[in-house]
C-alpha cells in the first residue's frame, strides 16, 4: 500500500471511530445517516430492508451474517451453496438474491450476459484504501508475481454503467464486483503420515502417495493443481496454466487418466466440508486444500500442514456482485454494505480463519498484536490464537504455515482462471471422472 494510501486510512480510522462511539450512543451504526450518508427517510425505512444473500460457505457463516444485522439495522438473509451454482444461479436466477458472491474466475462468464449492473466505486468509501491487486498495478507489492491466468485486476472494471465488456483496470470507476476476500491455496497434507515435510507441487502425482490422495471437483481449478504439479515434475509444459491450450489438456488428462487408472486419487470433494472430513478421516494424505480448512483439521487433533511449496501458490478471489435490477432502498442498503465491509471488523473475522481482506490495514485496528502477527507477518504465536467464535485455534510459538501476507500473496503462480477451452476440459473431466 502506498503512504497516500496509508495516510488516507489513518484518517478514515479515526473518523470512523468517532462515528461509531456516536451510532451506539444512537442505537443504530449504519441508520444514522453520519455512517453511510442517507437522508433521515433511509434510515426510518432500514429496518424493513431484508437483502438476500448467495454465497459459498468462505463467508456465508451464522456469526457473519449476526454482525451485518446488528451492525447495519437491517436483515440478511443466506442461501449457502458451492460455486458452480452460485455462477449458474447468479445468471440464470438474478431475481432470487440481491447480492451475490461468486469467484472473480468466473466473471469471463457472468458479466457479458447483461444480468449485473456495474458498481460505482466512486460511491464505496474506501475504494482508494484497497491493496493495488486490486487497481492498475494488478500487484499488491511492485515486487509480487502478476501470476499466469486471470488475474483479478483483468476482470474487475468495465467500461461504463450498462457496458458488457472489461475494461483496463483503473481506466474507469464502474466495477463488476466488490472484492471480499483473497487468498493463495497450496497442499495440505498430514505431517503424522508423510513423516517429513512437503515442499513441492510435485507430491501430489508421487507414487508414494498412492491412493491417498484427493482433489477438488471443479475441472478448472483441478486441472491448475495437477498442471502445477506435472510442470513441477517437468512431465508438461504450460504457455499459460490458467488458459490450457487443447493439447496442454489433452497432455494433462493422459497422465491423470493413468493416475485414475492406478487407483491413485482417494476422493474428490466441492465443498470446504468435503475436504475437511476427507482428511479428518486419515484416508487422505495430501490433498489440494483451502487453508482455513487444514487449520480446522489441525484444530482437531490431526497433524495438518499447509504446504509453502517451492513453485509458488494458486490464488483466488471473490467478491460480491449486484443483480441489474436492483434499486432503490435495496440498492442503497448494499452500498451501505459494501462500505461497512472494508472498515475492519469482517477482515478481522475472517483473518482468524486465514483469507485476507482488501483493506489490511483497517483489518489491523480489529486484531490484537499477537493476531496480526500470526496471520500477517509470519511471526510465532506469543498466546493462543483463537478462531472467531473464541475458540483455541494455535497454541504459543506456532508460525502460521506460509509465513507472512507477502510470502503468499506475493509468490502467485497462476489465479484461478476460466480457461478459453473450458467446455472441451469439463467434457475431458467428466470422461476421467467415469474411468
Amino acid at each position: 500500500m502506498s503512504d497516500d494510501k496509508k495516510a488516507r486510512t489513518g484518517k478514515a480510522v479515526s473518523r470512523r471511530t468517532v462515528l461509531k462511539g456516536s451510532a451506539a450512543a444512537a442505537g443504530l451504526a449504519v441508520g444514522s445517516g453520519a455512517v453511510s450518508g442517507f437522508p433521515t427517510i433511509w434510515a426510518q425505512n432500514i429496518k424493513d430492508v431484508t437483502l438476500r444473500f448467495v454465497g459459498s460457505g468462505v463467508t456465508h457463516q451464522a456469526p457473519w451474517k449476526a454482525m451485518i444485522e446488528k451492525d447495519m439495522g437491517f436483515k440478511v438473509d443466506f442461501t449457502v451453496t458451492d460455486f458452480d451454482t452460485i455462477k449458474n444461479r447468479g445468471i440464470t436466477q438474478p431475481r432470487s438474491y440481491d447480492l451475490l458472491e461468486p469467484t472473480a474466475n468466473n466473471l469471463r462468464a457472468m458479466w457479458p450476459t447483461n444480468v449485473f449492473q456495474a458498481i460505482d466505486s466512486t460511491r464505496l468509501k474506501h475504494w482508494d484504501e484497497a491493496i493495488d491487486l486490486y487497481h492498475a498495478e494488478g500487484k499488491i507489492w511492485p515486487d509480487a508475481s502478476f501470476g499466469q491466468g486471470q488475474n483479478p485486476s483483468l476482470v474487475l472494471y468495465t467500461d461504463k454503467q450498462g457496458g458488457r465488456k472489461f475494461a483496463k483496470a483503473g481506466s474507469s470507476k464502474w466495477l463488476t464486483m466488490v472484492p471480499s476476500q483473497h487468498n493463495a491455496d497450496t497442499l495440505g497434507y498430514n505431517r503424522d503420515l508423510t513423516g517429513r515435510t512437503l515442499e513441492t507441487w510435485a507430491e501430489l502425482i508421487s507414487d508414494e502417495w498412492r491412493g491417498r490422495v484427493a482433489l477438488q471437483l471443479l475441472p478448472e481449478i483441478a486441472l491448475m493443481d495437477m498442471g502445477m504439479a506435472l510442470k513441477a515434475s517437468g512431465l508438461v509444459a504450460y504457455e499459460d496454466m490458467g488458459n490450457m491450450t487443447r493439447d496442454e489438456i489433452d497432455k494433462t488428462f493422459a497422465i491423470m487418466n493413468d493416475l485414475k487408472r492406478q487407483k491413485h486419487f482417494r476422493g474428490f470433494w466441492l465443498t470446504f466440508g468435503e475436504s475437511v472430513n476427507l482428511m479428518l478421516s486419515k484416508e487422505v494424505v495430501l490433498q489440494s486444500m483451502w487453508s482455513p480448512a487444514v487449520t480446522v483439521v489441525r484444530a482437531q487433533g490431526v497433524n495438518a500442514v499447509y504446504a509453502d511449496l517451492k513453485e509458488g501458490y494458486r490464488a483466488w478471489t471473490i467478491g460480491f456482485m449486484l443483480p441489474k435490477h436492483l434499486d432503490g432502498l435495496k440498492l442503497d442498503a448494499a452500498y451501505a454494505f459494501f462500505d461497512w465491509l472494508y472498515t475492519g471488523s469482517s477482515g478481522a473475522y475472517f483473518a482468524k480463519q486465514g483469507y485476507y481482506m482488501p483493506t489490511p490495514q483497517r483489518t489491523k485496528e480489529f486484531l490484537s498484536e499477537d493476531e496480526w502477527g500470526f496471520w500477517y507477518e509470519g511471526k510465532a504465536a506469543k498466546g493462543v490464537i483463537k478462531d472467531p467464535l473464541g475458540n483455541d485455534l494455535e497454541q504459543p510459538g506456532r508460525v502460521r504455515d506460509g509465513g507472512t501476507y507477502k510470502n503468499r500473496m506475493g509468490r502467485v503462480a497462476v489465479w484461478n482462471s476460466e480457461p478459453d477451452e473450458l467446455v472441451y476440459m469439463t467434457d475431458k473431466f467428466d470422461e476421467f471422472q467415469a474411468i
